[in-house]
């Protein structure tokens, strides 16, 4: 049994404890207030720059796109614009449906053994749960910026009413950030109740899910449940972006634990598998075209190399190679 998950999920409550610790017990309110927060910051912007800047570094000597389609030969055979693009413009495009629309997951199929046979079946249910996933995060994420700017701007006020629009009380339902906690809870679920999921699930694969579900639920809990001094918070959020270093007196400790578990998230972004929000501009596989038929790939990596030819070989070794009874190509 893959256990891994318990070991990502007593990770998660050590770090709630230690904030509760921290920040609401022992008083060390600066601390995890203004000091982790920035520390978060410059570790996640550096090391997403050193990423970024190490994948565009790495070579490619082969033009490797995946295709999924008819690639572009003679004029009367029709091919596959998006799913093998021969052109910078096909390029983009794909990545826009990859990017925004996830296209390869929802062509995404499982396979299973029935009756002595390999069935495939898609899984357009995962794709689902992956778009409700990334564009509640994107939408609570937007959200959070009016804690850092003043006056809140039109778009945020925008987002706000159409995530809002399901007014049943004080205060108002914002679907996102239900739609986030129970995308990933089922996100978590599909990795330790499925079999085959499960078995090659590590702990990395378990704590940024477990993570992302305790921010998720700490922040509803602060909206509906434990209310917390907003405008408090927000002059700490002003303060940190105008770099105005004071800890305003009131804050809830449950405020230190999100704002200290979303600081580790961000710690932890750059050097995990949630880099592929970086990653997908520079996989090769996705961002060249396949033009290999028309267009001759020369490798840019290519250096001289000295070389060793035969002629040279023979001529060097030639008396041995006669003792040896070896043939050669010129006499001895």
């Amino acid at each position: 049994m893959n256990v891994n998950y318990m070991f990502s999920l007593v990770a998660v409550l050590v770090l709630i404890l230690l904030a509760y610790a921290g920040a609401g017990a022992a008083g060390f309110t600066t601390f995890f207030g203004v000091f982790i927060p920035y520390l978060a910051l410059v570790i996640f912007i550096g090391g997403f720059v050193s990423r970024v800047m190490d994948w565009a570094r790495s070579p490619v000597p082969y033009r490797i796109p995946t295709t999924a389609g008819q690639q572009k030969t003679l004029p009367w055979i029709s091919y596959s614009y998006t799913d093998n693009p021969s052109s910078n413009a096909g390029v983009v495009l794909r990545m826009i449906l990859e990017v925004l629309l996830f296209r390869s997951l929802f062509r995404n199929t499982t396979v299973e053994v029935k009756d002595q046979k390999l069935i495939y079946r898609l899984e357009k249910w995962l794709w689902l749960f992956a778009l409700a996933f990334h564009y509640s995060f994107l939408t609570v994420v937007i959200r959070h910026l009016r804690f850092f700017l003043e006056p809140t701007p039109f778009f945020i006020v925008w987002l706000e009413k159409l995530d809002g629009f399901l007014q049943l009380g004080l205060p108002g339902i914002f679907l996102s950030g239900f739609v986030l906690l129970a995308a990933t809870l089922l996100l978590l679920a599909r990795r330790i109740f499925s079999p085959k999921m499960n078995y090659i699930s590590l702990a990395s694969d378990y704590f940024p899910l477990i993570l992302i579900i305790a921010i998720a639920a700490t922040g509803l809990l602060m909206r509906y449940v434990a209310k917390i001094d907003v405008t408090a918070a927000k002059e700490l959020t002003l303060g940190l972006a105008t770099f105005r270093l004071a800890v305003p007196e009131g804050i809830s400790g449950l405020f230190y634990i999100h704002l200290f578990l979303v600081c580790v998230l961000l710690i932890y972004f750059p050097f995990s598998k949630l880099m592929h929000l970086g990653g997908i501009f520079m996989s090769p596989t996705r961002n060249l075209a396949n033009n290999s038929r028309a267009v001759r790939h020369v490798n840019p990596w290519n250096y001289p190399v000295d070389v060793h030819t035969y002629e040279e070989y023979e001529d060097e070794f030639r008396e041995k190679m006669v003792e040896a009874g070896l043939p050669v190509e010129k006499g001895a």
